[in-house]
């Protein structure tokens, strides 16, 4: 699927594009670093630190579906301190 197709022609128009949600477990003592490092990330719309499960919530947002998926299968497995992920991936309803 190249980018053309990856975005419908309606999200298009109305200026929508794909977007997610992902939530971050840190390693203890990491959540201020990974914060800081998400921050710096292109794509990155917003990070919210939490209480409970799960330390950080991540909206994405990108391009294209591609781009999308490249941004969470390569760029957060990098980050260090990061123990674990959870993605949504948002739909049109």
């Amino acid at each position: 699927m190249d980018e053309e197709q990856s975005i419908s022609p309606e999200l298009k128009s109305r200026g929508l594009m794909p977007e997610a949600f992902v939530l971050f477990k840190t390693e203890p003592t990491h959540e201020r670093d990974v914060y800081l490092s998400l921050t710096e990330h292109e794509g990155v719309a917003e990070v919210h630190a939490l209480y409970g499960e799960f330390d950080l919530l991540v909206r994405l947002t990108s391009p294209s579906s591609k781009e999308l998926s490249s941004m969470l299968m390569s760029s957060f497995r990098r980050i260090e301190g990061v123990k674990e992920t959870q993605t949504l991936i948002a739909v049109e309803a």
